[in-house]
């Protein structure tokens, strides 16, 4: 069944994955800026790696049949050296106006702090003013719940950010209620450690629908899963989901979403 893997670090993994998506039904993929599992030093360094994203990554994922599309911004656990990340999000505007740049993310929150709060309001700023999508991170485990709540109030201070053209991902039990009571969409990610397990995932889409939500892996260079979104589309079919259904939320639903960036076709 075609699916749409709407948040992979594919940077960190080999053409290997590339393949064995593209086998499993993947159309295309979609790579929020993330965490290198250091931090950058210099803005010269996220300036490299928005190019990777926005024009590299792009020929290889094209290599397997795939399109590759890419958000940028400043991921929360960059976020503490506030004046570095206010430069390299000043070399954001520069690379929106590219085919494959779906808007402003992953961005969010870590620890839940000043610093983070005010690079969040940055870059909620930024995707403002220039009319972008959102796509946001939520902190782990027991933080989640006070950080999913801050980036909400974030968001609605704002008048000129739509909920219906913001993610909030990697929502679980005790946040997707209040995410899609805000009008925005939810995400889960589906983790073999953290954030949700397949049968979770399918047990919140039981209880609160398929509307406004959808499924990813969040594959990174850490224990992840490139193909854990067609895995839970088999298990969701095993529970007796007719196949509309699963359809509807591991490709109408992203597609929907990506679609309102103007750029996203498939």
């Amino acid at each position: 069944m075609k699916y749409i893997e709407q948040h992979a670090h594919m940077v960190s993994r080999t053409t290997d994955d590339y393949e064995r998506m593209a086998l499993a039904g993947c159309e295309a993929v979609c790579e929020p800026a993330f965490w290198a599992g250091f931090d950058r030093s210099s803005p010269a360094g996220f300036y490299d790696y928005f190019c990777q994203l926005s024009e590299h990554e792009a020929k290889r994922a094209a290599k397997f049949g795939l399109s590759h599309f890419c958000w940028l911004g400043i991921n929360s656990k960059e976020a503490e050296e506030v004046k570095l990340a206010e430069e390299a999000i000043a070399l954001i505007p520069e690379f929106l106006d590219r085919p494959n740049v779906l808007g402003i993310g992953e961005i969010g929150l870590n620890k839940n702090s000043k610093k983070e709060l005010r690079v969040l309001e940055m870059q909620v700023e930024l995707a403002a003013k220039y009319n972008q999508l959102i796509l946001v991170h939520t902190p782990h485990l027991e933080d989640k719940l006070k950080g999913t709540r801050l980036i909400l109030d974030v968001l609605r201070n704002d008048p000129r950010i739509r909920p219906e053209r913001v993610i909030i991902d990697h929502v679980e039990e005790h946040t997707v209620e209040m995410v899609l009571d805000s009008g925005m969409w939810a995400g889960m990610t589906l983790y073999p450690e953290t954030k949700c397990t397949p049968s979770r995932a399918i047990d919140l889409l039981e209880v609160y629908g398929n509307e406004r939500l959808w499924l990813n892996s969040a594959c990174d260079w850490g224990a992840s899963d490139p193909l854990a979104v067609p895995k839970t589309a088999l298990e969701m079919k095993k529970r007796g989901h007719p196949a509309g259904v699963i359809e509807k939320v591991i490709f109408s639903n992203p597609k929907k979403f990506l679609r309102q960036s103007g750029k996203f076709k498939i």
